[in-house]
């Protein structure tokens, strides 16, 4: 992260734009643009905190009334995987709130399905993200994944661009 601070800052630049990937997703690099005085062109560190883990994100959206699937929130065990499960019905996504990229999703069709694959998306979750936490999300069979772009100006004006069609990824995204 040194070295994309550094030209910056030795080129008088005041504002970097993150672009898309790792540093546009880093609250680290957020906070360190607004200690050397450089204005972040992206989601506040705040919002990437709370965007970035899934289970924040989807509470963010239930409590501001926006259509989602069922789901869980973060499962302490197997146990409460199964209880969740029961309630919101099979078949489901079993994700890593921290995952990206489509690691730590495992679809579970069966109560069998979420005991061999609880442990595994933990663990293949805590290796690659350094979070473990695990919930519950209804999986439908058959869908698009689109995405829209939205920008704000941190001042309340919003606009969304159109959208994208991401259903030909790979790993289920």
């Amino acid at each position: 992260m040194l070295i994309a601070v550094q030209l910056p800052v030795e080129c008088g630049a005041k504002a970097i734009h993150p672009g898309y990937g790792f540093l546009s997703e880093n609250a680290g690099f957020e906070k360190r643009c607004a200690e050397l005085g450089i204005a972040f062109l992206g989601p506040t560190g705040e919002q990437m905190r709370v965007f970035g883990l899934k289970h924040s994100a989807r509470e963010l959206a239930l409590e501001n009334g926006v259509p989602m699937l069922p789901g869980s929130p973060l499962l302490p065990d197997l146990e409460a995987a199964k209880l969740s499960a029961e309630e919101i019905g099979y078949p489901l996504m079993l994700k890593s709130t921290a995952g990206g990229g489509g690691i730590g999703m495992r679809i579970c069709r069966s109560d069998a399905e979420l005991e061999g694959g609880f442990e595994a998306v933990q663990q293949l979750a805590a290796n690659n993200f350094g979070d473990a936490g695990v919930f519950l999300e209804r999986y439908v069979e058959v869908a698009r994944h689109v995405e829209v772009q939205v920008i704000g100006d941190g001042t309340g004006g919003v606009l969304a661009f159109g959208t994208r069609d991401c259903s030909v990824q790979r790993r289920q995204q």
